[in-house]
């Protein structure tokens, strides 16, 4: 990495660069500059002898007497412009002598192929469109600090073809699901994220205050009392791919805010969105990635359907022992430690067991695995088993490791949901959500319901480590 010292030297040389080009009247800061096409497209509709105008950052440069060879860079690809003395005249050949790796010109010239072979551009004209004022990194040696390319991802983006061609097909994952949504008739919403009070989910919001009504507000954890309401309203198929936002950790799965595809079908169940997600998830990765295998070695996923269905409960007796149910507290709480599975002094039978789940289960799926049934004390907005109320009719989707999306037969009874908010709220009236319970009251079908985290999802699909290779720009930590 280069010194501050080594970078201002750098930044000095180019400023007077930048003054030696305004004396021969170039202007260093551009206007628009109209293109045929992006370099890629260039290159692919390459007709020897046709004209065209191109864009793009000087990548590299080389003078060869009274000519300069040199490549402009788009992300569509590279390509060789070759300027001539006597083609553009002495100020504009004399100018471009003195530009540096990084500025950004437009050329206007003649398309021809090099005694070399290579695609080219003999140049007419050219202008400036931004001067670069510090160097860009370079290519072997630049950006292996992964700390700076997550916080200067612009630099990333250019040092490193394959981050940006990532990005690209993030891009093209998040389109290919919104058109699969729209084919099948749903409609796609979109909900406040400013509210009053956090629902949806149990997760610790970010407050804010609105200071034109005097109230404090929360970022919303999850839109899902929000889109039950259009469920209420008639909107039979419904769906927003947007922004949550939970003040909680950061690690390798988790970023403050995330990506979160949230969808719901009147009079389907959780079966209805079981074999969506799965639809989904296997047309998204055959039209983007060309495949349903990702990784390789032990960490390989295979996503051909069907997919596996287990049980909650049997997960957990496989990895904590088939007397789990019969266990104590206490001797959960021995047995979990005896797993290496630390737990909290005061945590219930519940809570221990969803946390064997998370640290002994959930690490050890690869496959994607539906589990199903779970507990009713881990999600409150679902509908119970007719033949055993103590479990919900859902299912938590786990690939590599993962949860990617939980699924939900939804809770559609305003009496039952009352009172497990009752619950959920330890009595505390202020926070339950009682819009949400009148429009329930007004009656809302039954329905299936699901979340998709779509990071975590393109985390699978680009066989990336950490959530923050599939976010243009993670939260980070203050530098020291």
């Amino acid at each position: 990495m280069e010194t501050a010292l080594s970078g201002n030297e750098f930044r000095e040389q180019r400023l007077a660069n930048l003054k030696r080009l305004e004396a021969l009247g170039y202007a260093p800061f551009g206007r628009a500059f109209e293109r045929s096409g992006r370099i890629g497209d260039i290159r692919a509709a390459f007709e020897e002898g046709a004209r065209v105008r191109m864009a793009g950052r000087i990548v590299s440069k080389r003078e060869m007497g009274k000519s300069i060879f040199a490549h402009l860079h788009d992300h569509s690809g590279r390509f060789q412009v070759y300027v001539r003395k006597d083609a553009v005249g002495d100020d504009a050949f004399a100018a471009f002598q003195i530009l540096d790796l990084g500025d950004q010109i437009g050329v206007e010239g003649e398309l021809f192929t090099t005694k070399m072979g290579e695609p080219s551009v003999k140049v007419g004209a050219w202008q400036l469109l931004s001067k670069s004022l510090l160097p860009l990194p370079e290519k072997w040696h630049g950006l292996q600090d992964v700390d700076i390319r997550y916080r200067k991802r612009y630099l990333d983006l250019i040092a490193n073809p394959e981050v940006a061609e990532l990005f690209k097909k993030r891009t093209q994952a998040i389109r290919v699901m919104r058109d699969f949504l729209f084919a099948r008739g749903f409609y796609e919403v979109e909900t406040p994220m400013i509210q009053s009070m956090a629902g949806g989910a149990a997760a610790n919001p970010f407050k804010t205050h609105y200071d034109v009504l005097d109230e404090d507000m929360v970022l919303r954890i999850a839109p899902e009392l929000y889109l039950k309401r259009l469920l209420v309203g008639g909107f039979d198929k419904v769906f927003e791919l947007n922004r949550n936002f939970r003040n909680e950790g950061l690690s390798r799965f988790h970023n403050p805010e995330f990506t979160m595809l949230e969808i719901y079908e009147a009079y389907g169940d959780v079966r209805t969105m079981m074999n969506l997600v799965q639809e989904l998830i296997v047309h998204t990765a055959r039209e983007v990635f060309g495949g349903l295998s990702f990784g390789e070695g032990d960490r390989a996923v295979d996503l051909t359907p069907p997919w596996k269905e287990v049980p909650y409960r049997e997960l957990i007796q496989e990895a904590a022992g088939g007397d789990w149910y019969d266990l104590s507290v206490e001797d959960m709480r021995r047995r979990a430690e005896s797993l290496e599975v630390p737990v909290a002094p005061d945590w219930n039978a519940v809570e221990i067991t969803q946390e064997i789940f998370e640290k002994r289960v959930e690490k050890s799926i690869t496959h994607p695995v539906f589990v199903t049934r779970m507990p009713v004390e881990l999600v409150p907005l679902a509908r119970s088993c007719e033949e055993d109320p103590s479990v919900v009719d859902v299912f938590e989707l786990v690939i590599a490791g993962r949860e990617i999306a939980p699924g939900y037969n939804e809770l559609n009874d305003p009496l039952e949901q009352r009172r497990r908010f009752d619950v959920q709220a330890g009595g505390d009236a202020s926070k339950i959500d009682e819009d949400f319970l009148t429009a329930l009251e007004h009656g809302m079908p039954p329905a299936g319901g699901m979340g998709i985290g779509i990071d975590r999802l393109l985390m699978v699909l680009t066989g990336s480590e950490a959530i923050r290779d599939v976010i243009l720009f993670p939260q980070l930590r203050k530098k020291d």
